[in-house]
C-alpha cells in the first residue's frame, strides 16, 4: 500500500479520510499538528504529505516552506478553506504540488494524490530520456536519473519542477502554451489554472537563471507561454 501521511487539526475528517484513503488502497498515517511531522517523514517515509493549511502553532504553508528549504522533494497537497486563488498561488510559492479546497469530495482527494504520485513516477508525462544529459550553461540535467546539477552540485527539484523543466528542455526552441504544460506537468484529470505554472517557472528561474528578472534560458513568449532557449553550442551534445 502507498503510504500518505495525513496532519489536520479536525478528527473527525482526519479519521474519515483515513477511512476512504485504506479503501482506495493507501495507507494513512495521522498527525494532529506538525510538531512530530519531522520524525514521523524519517521514521515512517510517506510516499506524500496532506498538509493542512490552516492549523494551530505552525500552519501548514510554514511547514511546506520550512520541508521545501531543508530539501525535502517528497510530494505536498495543500489543503485549505480559503478556496481562493491568492491562497492557491501562495501554496505553490511555498512548494506545494497540489491544492485541494475544502469543502471537498474525498474522491477529489484521491484522484489529486494518484495524480500527484503518476507525475512523480516515470509516465508518459515525464518521459525517461534513454540517450545522454541534457547540458545548458553551468547545469547537467539528467532525465533519466531526474537530477539536476552544476558544477557537480545537486540542486533539490520538486516532481512539479523537474516535470516542468523536462517539458521545456524535451522541446527546445518550441514555445509551449501554458495548456499543454499544464497538461504535461499535471495531468488531465487535475482542475489547473493558468498561474500555476507561472509560479513555477518563477521558482525554476530563482533556481537556474543567474538574474531571473533577464532569463536566460527559461524566456517568455508574450500571448502563449514559455520557451526553453538551449546554448547553440550545447544543443547537439544534448542531443546525442
Amino acid at each position: 500500500m502507498k503510504k500518505i501521511l495525513l496532519v489536520d487539526d479536525d478528527p473527525e475528517l482526519r479519521q474519515l479520510l483515513a477511512t476512504y484513503l485504506g479503501r482506495h488502497g493507501f495507507d494513512t498515517l495521522l498527525l494532529p499538528d506538525t510538531s512530530q511531522l519531522d520524525a514521523f517523514l524519517d521514521r515512517y517515509q510517506p510516499q506524500l504529505i496532506v498538509l493542512d493549511l490552516m492549523m494551530p502553532g505552525e500552519d501548514g504553508l510554514a511547514a511546506c516552506r520550512r520541508l521545501r528549504a531543508r530539501g525535502e522533494t517528497r510530494p505536498i497537497i495543500m489543503l485549505t478553506a480559503r478556496d481562493e486563488p491568492v491562497d492557491r498561488v501562495i501554496g505553490l510559492e511555498m512548494g506545494a504540488d497540489d491544492y485541494v479546497g475544502k469543502p471537498f469530495d474525498p474522491r477529489e482527494l484521491v484522484a489529486r494524490i494518484e495524480a500527484v504520485l503518476r507525475r512523480g513516477a516515470p509516465s508518459a508525462a515525464v518521459p525517461v530520456v534513454q540517450g545522454g544529459p541534457f547540458c545548458f550553461g553551468e547545469w547537467r540535467f539528467d532525465r533519466a536519473a531526474r537530477q539536476l546539477s552544476r558544477d557537480g552540485q545537486e540542486v533539490t527539484l520538486t516532481s512539479g519542477e523537474f516535470a516542468l523543466l523536462n517539458a521545456l528542455v524535451s522541446n527546445p526552441g518550441r514555445p509551449m502554451k501554458r495548456e499543454r504544460l499544464l497538461e504535461l506537468t499535471r495531468g488531465d484529470d487535475s482542475e489547473s489554472f493558468d498561474r500555476a505554472i507561472d509560479v513555477q517557472i518563477h521558482r525554476l528561474r530563482r533556481l537556474i537563471e543567474d538574474d531571473p528578472a533577464k532569463p536566460r534560458y527559461l524566456q517568455t513568449v508574450w500571448g502563449v507561454g514559455y520557451v526553453f532557449v538551449p546554448d547553440s553550442e550545447t544543443t547537439a551534445e544534448s542531443a546525442q
